[in-house]
């Protein structure tokens, strides 16, 4: 424990990881709030707009509980990674800034008025909350990928003074071609979450045989839109961000898919496991060809192994990487199957009445959350060894005056005070899907 850059990784992963779990949530939430109110205009039906209530109350404790833990994972930025801040500052301040002056309080401000306003505006104006809290989560989103983005494939960038970068076109900045594919993957992962979560609400209600009216409306919103996201996280776009690493990173390719040996007609690896002494994996289970067609559209195209390069820009943590590109593969999979069973059975009359589906959407939600978490470990994994690919390897972006033993107390007080958090956040959850969505409907 006495490795700095170590300690200071894995503080940044864990505030990160953790901070990411209500952001995602908020996010997907914003779009279905602003589906039930639309439904609840054009059709009258009180009993979507308390639900549109009811999911505003979970966005509001999440979007709370999403700024205290984003407030110490940006302050890092700073105490631990103060070279790499002092490198790319003049590039990566002008995204996170306005991710802070224009997207969080437009977010922040027209929730107030969607929670607190409703009996003082007008149907059109509520709704129109409802709608710029949904684009402030989604601009804010947009803000911090263009960041990563300028992390993953730099552009419109000259070189300063003292070694620095400094920026030479916003507009390059914005409109970076990384950033398309990997803000859609993104928000549409958001959309996932936000679905599972409202179906697994709804089949709770469903089993409980209680709010029975609004558990039907929850699984019935929450499977449709899982369906549709999960294969949209597919096609296009992880086919699309698939294609981005493959050009711009195909080092991190190959270890995402174990590829060690450069082929022509290259398999994908459904099951394995990367052995990196003898440079294999070990029990494959591959559909032949198919990462050739998949990479190239093309099956006999060329797929370069990690033989194809030096192993000094190999990832830092292979195995690792492996296993949490699978994982969310496999998840997203597994997601599509059960929201199109469910779909189906919705279209059949079924699914309200079948326990054993309403047990595995009630079970669901929290594998939605592993899954987002496995992509953006996929990202960050993936660039390693580099914080800005190609320009800055990790080991030169840290600060030099914060020690270990700095790291590891500040690591401990995290853990500490996000575990409060953590607590706190779930009962006050827990109490209002208690409560029920049926007292939104007096109110």
């Amino acid at each position: 424990m006495d490795d700095a850059l170590l300690l200071h990784r894995i503080q940044f992963a864990f505030t990160a990881t953790y901070h990411y779990l209500f952001p995602q949530l908020t996010m997907g939430l914003g779009l279905l709030i602003v589906i039930m109110k639309w439904i609840a205009f054009r059709s009258r039906d009180e009993t979507y707009a308390a639900s549109a209530r009811f999911w505003a109350k979970i966005f509001a404790l999440n979007f709370a509980v999403g700024v205290v833990t984003g407030i110490p994972m940006e302050f890092q930025f700073g105490t631990n990674w103060a070279r790499f801040s002092m490198f790319a500052g003049g590039v990566i301040g002008q995204t996170l800034a306005m991710e802070g002056v224009f997207a969080f309080f437009l977010e922040s401000s027209f929730l107030g008025l969607f929670i607190f306003g409703e009996k003082r505006l007008s149907e059109r104006m509520h709704f129109l909350c409802a709608f710029l809290v949904f684009f402030g989560s989604w601009l804010s989103g947009f803000f911090i990928i263009a960041t990563n983005a300028w992390m993953q494939h730099p552009v419109a960038f000259t070189g300063g003074r003292n070694g620095t970068v400094t920026l030479e076109s916003f507009w390059g900045l914005l409109s970076n071609p990384w950033i398309l594919w990997q803000y859609l993957h993104n928000m549409i992962g958001a959309v996932v979450t936000a679905s599972f979560v409202v179906a697994s609400v709804g089949a709770y209600y469903l089993l409980a045989r209680r709010d029975e009216t609004y558990g039907k409306v929850f699984v019935r919103i929450g499977v449709i839109a899982g369906l549709i996201s999960s294969v949209l996280m597919a096609f296009p776009t992880g086919d699309g961000q698939g294609r981005n690493i493959a050009y711009n990173q195909p080092v991190t390719l190959a270890a995402m898919e174990g590829l060690f040996v450069t082929q022509e007609g290259a398999p994908m690896v459904l099951i394995g496991q990367p052995d990196m002494e003898k440079r294999t994996l070990d029990n494959p289970v591959h559909v032949p060809k198919m990462l050739s067609f998949l990479t190239y559209y093309r099956w006999g195209a060329e797929v370069k192994g990690l033989d194809a390069f030096p192993p000094d820009v190999w990832p830092t943590n292979i195995p690792l990487l492996y296993y949490s590109y699978h994982i969310m593969v496999g998840l997203g999979t597994l997601f599509i199957a059960l929201a199109l069973v469910c779909v189906l059975c919705i279209r059949g009359g079924t699914l309200y009445r079948s326990r054993t589906l309403l047990w595995m959407l009630m079970l669901a939600f929290p594998f939605p959350y592993i899954a987002n978490s496995a992509g953006w470990m996929t990202a960050e994994l993936g660039r390693q060894p580099w914080l800005i690919y190609g320009l800055l390897r990790t080991p030169v972006g840290t600060s030099l005056t914060v020690s270990a033993g700095n790291t590891l107390f500040t690591l401990l007080g995290f853990t500490g005070l996000y575990f409060v958090i953590g607590v706190l956040f779930l009962l006050l959850v827990l109490k209002t899907i208690g409560a029920g969505p049926g007292r939104m409907a007096a109110h």
